[in-house]
């Protein structure tokens, strides 16, 4: 894994959903993040990473697949993979190459978070309050409803883009796999 000597990784080890989101919250800022739920998952991950060429983690490396969080941004940068997806701030529609629908306020503001920052995780605290303006979060299922509906119409422009969830963090825009 090549990084620039200037950027870091942070590991964070959190074996409960309640001790991850206070880390992505505390670290959320972090160029680079990795939610574990085990110092044997970090250390099986930095073994990996010693290695030479690209790393490449699947679930089956680690010591407990069932209960693995990472996150990774795919390669190349998730910049470069979004190209094609352009948000119309004036006329709050989303257009991927030459197909384009309409959004909602919050669909709008929602996925311009997302799109501003492509490939990071946003929390839903972060999100709720850049979205709604404040920091009530409820049971958020306003939140997925908002993803759920992002997620239809960016399949009905045929996009090779979606909005991932990580488990207990937020949200990501990503390329489809």
């Amino acid at each position: 894994m090549e990084r620039s000597p200037d950027s870091s990784l942070i590991i964070g080890v959190a074996t409960t959903t309640a001790e991850r989101v206070q880390l992505a919250r505390l670290l959320g800022g972090a160029e680079a993040l990795l939610l574990v739920n085990s110092a044997d998952q970090a250390r099986a991950f930095l073994e990996l990473t010693t290695a030479a060429g690209p790393v490449v983690l699947t679930p089956a490396q680690l010591p407990d697949e069932q209960t693995a969080q990472i996150a990774a941004v795919p390669s190349p940068s998730p910049a470069d993979q979004l190209a094609d997806l352009y948000l119309d701030v004036d006329r709050r529609v989303v257009r991927w190459q030459n197909r384009e629908v309409p959004l909602t306020r919050l669909e709008h503001d929602f996925l311009h978070c997302l799109v501003k920052e492509p490939g990071r995780v946003w929390t839903y605290q972060r999100l709720h309050h850049a979205v709604w303006g404040n920091e009530h979060l409820g049971h958020g299922s306003h939140i997925h409803s908002v993803v759920k509906r992002l997620r239809q119409k960016l399949s009905k422009l045929g996009a090779t883009v979606t909005i991932h969830a990580v488990r207990g963090v937020g949200f990501h825009l990503l390329p489809t796999t």
